[in-house]
């Protein structure tokens, strides 16, 4: 769950960063990202004393599927985007927008999909986040494990 700090939540927020923001396409979805100037992101200090975060909004439209499958793929991109926001240099305002192919996607595509757009904007190193460490995987062809030592 991204923290309410983090979200994108006014229609005119997205408004924003999609007209203004610069944009990266891939297979699956589309990254649109405004990034504020540091020295004006530091000065800016929000109500509460705090810099402003990157922020992160979703945008899953019927043509990827139907509620079930819009709310899966939701929950996965914001999980994927809460993974990278830490690394987003502050006052950074993000629009994920998923296209049709996102639906049948497992989360392992989706974030190489995110990566590669956030790398092309410029927002992302070449290294993987510490908390996106992937699984290994047991071949087809091997026996089921079902936990026992013996």
């Amino acid at each position: 769950m991204l923290p309410a700090a983090a979200r994108l939540r006014r229609s005119e927020d997205f408004r924003v960063v999609l007209r203004r923001g610069s944009r990266a396409g891939r297979r699956r979805l589309v990254v649109h990202a405004l990034t504020t100037d540091p020295s004006v992101a530091a000065d800016a200090v929000q109500f509460d004393n705090t810099v402003p975060v990157a922020r992160a909004g979703f945008v899953v439209s019927k043509a990827v599927g139907n509620s079930v499958v819009r709310h899966r793929v939701t929950r996965r991109l914001r999980h994927l985007v809460s993974a990278r926001l830490g690394t987003l240099p502050a006052g950074t305002s993000l629009v994920v927008r998923a296209l049709p192919p996102s639906s049948t996607a497992s989360s392992a595509e989706l974030g190489s999909d995110l990566d590669a757009a956030l790398r092309r904007l410029g927002l992302l190193t070449s290294h993987r986040p510490a908390g996106d460490v992937p699984r290994p995987t047991r071949p087809a062809d091997a026996a089921p494990d079902h936990g026992s030592a013996v």
